[in-house]
């Protein structure tokens, strides 16, 4: 297999291959490896290179028959809560870069069981706070169509690896919109699931009072559903448990979603307007999506979105702080000077003062919000609006020096209006890349079911899939051969 040929297939097409004998477990690990050293000095999404685990891993591979549906396909674990045993798990912090963990989670036990292998752990700002990817520790990732801009936080690393065709696909988790946000700006399907629907054991029952879940960012519409397939499930000792399922995910893909009632918005939900772009882009799919035979109507739920903003920052603030505090136990001591950034340490105190009953209050009003979803959702089947207000941003443009939360915090909910609505109601959600700006940057296009409703996500995104295919738009970087010729046409 050839180095440009391997990245033209996505995870569920690589496993064919191996299944069919026609390529070879190990033989797709170089192929990766050939790619994260060729690309990964220009976008810095792998932060640590598990190679001779992987190679281990896959040698094994090569000499048993296939049994996990993605037996023998690299990925990428994020370094944050990838949890895998004898691998660093550093939440992209100079205070835990010691840090290597005794056993694989819930999550990575059951990618391994689905025959994925890891190559190693990709970037994040500093336990990720950050809907871009930015740290002191590691770097700036940087998103393949440009250079310059970011790639989305907070699972960024993952995205560029992604979208340079590393690996088909790589774990991410989404507290506020961090596995939609990159989804967006590097041009990749992301979905955040339905609130429980992959279970963080052993260690946690909920994190951030339920706003974070786990899945990953593909290229293919098919691998994200496959990869859920492969994952969720309740274990025993789990605080909730995502409604039931309708057969496989991955099924879902063959079926026709039916003609349904779709709302979309071209302004944010205080009704500011949207950037340019993000209009055009909405406004074409919901003509694509009109083309298509569905109900389509300008229509939004009812939100305080300026309350929503306090709530959940408060939320975000305390669980950041919990996870400074539960680090600070786990090594038996606090962070020495230096080792947080200040944005981070900012946080963190800030986090200390939320009270009990303001974090009380805050959950209330996430609660509320949860109710107007499910409100919402009992008129229109899916809400379309562009992921983000405004294009990628520039890297840079946040600075992570700065101890000064309002100022740094508040442009980036304008950037950001629309995802964490869906984190504070449990529903899934699904950003794909259908629109690119004439900049050549991508616009995702995000569109949210009711609780329990990924199997309506995954019908309806495998329609636009095969409506307005993005398979073959990659970024120049995606193709190239060559560390030398790993540059931005």
């Amino acid at each position: 297999m050839s180095f440009s040929e391997y990245a033209t297939f996505d995870a569920v097409g690589l496993a064919d291959l191996v299944r069919t004998r026609q390529v070879r477990p190990s033989e797709l690990l170089e192929e990766a490896i050939r790619r994260i050293e060729a690309f990964n000095p220009a976008v810095n999404a792998v932060v640590y290179k598990a190679y001779d685990k992987a190679r281990a891993q896959a040698a094994e591979q090569d000499k048993a028959p296939a049994t996990g549906a993605l037996h023998g396909v690299p990925f990428l674990l994020k370094d944050i809560l990838g949890d895998c045993q004898d691998l660093p798990s550093t939440l992209a912090s100079r205070m835990l870069q010691a840090r290597v963990m005794p056993q694989d989670c819930e999550l990575v036990k059951r990618f391994r069981q689905a025959g994925l292998v890891f190559v190693g752990k990709t970037n994040a700002p500093e336990f990720g706070i950050l809907p871009t990817t930015e740290g002191a520790f590691y770097g700036p990732a940087r998103n393949p169509w440009n250079l310059e801009y970011s790639t989305g936080g907070s699972s960024g690393g993952a995205a560029a690896a992604v979208a340079t065709g590393m690996v088909p696909a790589a774990h991410g988790n989404d507290g506020g919109g961090s596995i939609r946000i990159p989804a967006s700006c590097c041009g990749l399907v992301g979905l955040k699931p339905t609130r429980a629907r992959n279970s963080l054991a052993p260690d946690f029952g909920e994190l951030l009072s339920g706003l974070l879940d786990e899945h990953v960012l593909t290229r293919s519409v098919r691998d994200s559903a496959a990869l859920l397939d492969a994952t969720h499930g309740v274990v025993p000792g789990d605080p909730y448990r995502a409604p039931p399922t309708q057969g496989r995910f991955l099924d879902q893909l063959g079926r026709e979603p039916g003609r349904l009632r779709i709302a979309f918005s071209s302004t944010d939900p205080a009704g500011r307007p949207l950037h340019p772009d993000c209009i055009a882009a909405v406004e074409s799919t919901a003509r694509l999506l009109e083309s298509l035979g569905h109900h389509v109507e300008e229509a939004a739920p009812q939100l305080d979105l300026q309350s929503f903003a306090e709530a959940f920052s408060a939320l975000w603030f305390s669980g950041i702080a919990f996870a400074v505090e539960l680090m600070s136990l786990q090594l038996g001591r606090g962070p020495l000077p230096g080792e947080l950034e200040n944005l981070t340490q900012a946080v963190h105190q800030r986090g200390l003062g939320v009270s009990a009953v303001e974090y009380q209050m805050s959950e209330l009003v996430l609660q509320q919000v949860g109710r107007e979803m499910a409100r919402f959702h009992q008129t229109y089947d899916c809400w379309l609006t562009p992921t983000l207000a405004r294009p990628p941003l520039r890297n840079g443009v946040v600075d992570i020096h700065s101890s000064d939360l309002e100022n740094t915090y508040g442009p980036l909910i304008d950037y950001s209006p629309f995802t964490a609505i869906h984190n504070a109601s449990g529903q899934p959600a699904i950003s794909l890349p259908l629109h690119w700006n004439a900049e050549g940057l991508p616009i995702g296009l995000m569109l949210s079911a009711a609780f329990g409703e990924e199997g309506l996500l995954f019908r309806l995104a495998g329609q636009l899939e095969q409506a307005r295919p993005w398979k073959d738009r990659r970024p120049q970087l995606f193709m190239r051969h060559s560390p030398h010729e790993a540059v931005i046409g």
